[in-house]
């Protein structure tokens, strides 16, 4: 059977988003607001459970998430890859 979760978690990138969000004094509630300032539909709920690796988070809304951090999304990712390749 093949596993769509890794370490139990349905993300990778959930804690990073949560670490940045909260580094910008930022609520689930604004992140949501600014995501749909960018056309990517995520209520506070959505941001919640991506954060706690609840739910998948797709391409396009990883992608908007870096933009509102200013951020790239290999920066979102490279713990994980670090980790892979320790």
């Amino acid at each position: 059977m093949i596993s769509r979760k890794y370490d139990d978690k349905s993300n990778v990138t959930g804690i990073v988003i949560q670490d940045l969000r909260k580094s910008k004094k930022m609520s689930r509630a604004t992140l949501s607001n600014k995501l749909m300032m960018l056309g990517i539909d995520i209520n506070s709920d959505g941001i919640y459970k991506i954060e706690k690796g609840k739910r998948i988070i797709k391409d396009f809304e990883l992608s908007a998430i870096s933009v509102v951090f200013d951020v790239s999304e290999t920066d979102i990712l490279t713990n994980f890859r670090n980790n892979l390749l320790a």
